[in-house]
């Protein structure tokens, strides 16, 4: 059985329906106990579509690496971010929709379609989109998106590793394995956990019940 690769296919398409200037958008970060949510609009140019785009999921570290200079040089593209504030005022969800909807607006053309990754299309979006279900194995520009956004937050959960090292981020980027809960209840929550999630409240709200 061959393996799924993202093809041109729903850009195609866009592109039959009239659209000039289409851009893929994906978000890395839903999961994490800290850190912000990334998003990536990554615009591929005609004739310069880098080699080997795929899902960021299914790409070695390396891979990654060299693939996001490659996207850098050669499309346009927006990161965007939403805080971890952001993130516990307004819900995971509508925090990486909100990324993803800035990322679309700071693109240098604006663009006139968009193919979302997911289920759900963010309610604030600039032009008319598709969200397309596992949409970074499927379309080159969300795949192009998803290490875009990937490698960007993995850059800022090491440097934030550096800040707090004890919980892991540089490895964990953030999510919950058995290292980083470890470090929540040894070392405590810094200003980059995110409140609203269940194992960083919980250790704030034990916090507050033992403090006299």
């Amino acid at each position: 059985m061959t393996k799924q690769v993202p093809d041109d296919q729903f850009e195609a398409a866009a592109r039959n329906r009239g659209a000039m200037c289409i851009a893929g958008v994906d978000e890395v970060g839903r999961g994490p106990l800290a850190g912000p949510v990334t998003a990536a609009a990554v615009r591929l140019l005609p004739g310069q579509v880098p080699p080997g785009l795929n899902d960021s999921k299914a790409l070695t570290a390396r891979r990654r690496e060299a693939l996001f200079g490659a996207i850098m040089e050669m499309c346009e593209v927006s990161i965007a971010h939403a805080s971890v504030e952001e993130i516990d005022t307004l819900n995971i969800l509508r925090a990486s929709h909100l990324a993803m909807e800035r990322a679309l607006r700071g693109l240098p053309t604006p663009p006139d379609f968009a193919l979302i990754d997911g289920n759900l299309l963010p309610r604030d979006l600039p032009c008319k989109a598709e969200a397309i279900i596992k949409g970074d194995a499927l379309s080159l520009s969300i795949a192009a998106a998803s290490i875009v956004a990937k490698v960007t937050r993995d850059r800022i959960m090491v440097d934030l590793a550096q800040q707090h090292p004890g919980y892991g981020w540089e490895k964990n980027a953030g999510y919950p394995t058995k290292e980083h809960q470890l470090a929540l209840l040894n070392l405590g929550v810094t200003a980059h956990h995110r409140r609203s999630f269940k194992p960083v409240h919980n250790i704030l709200y034990q916090e507050k019940t033992i403090t006299p």
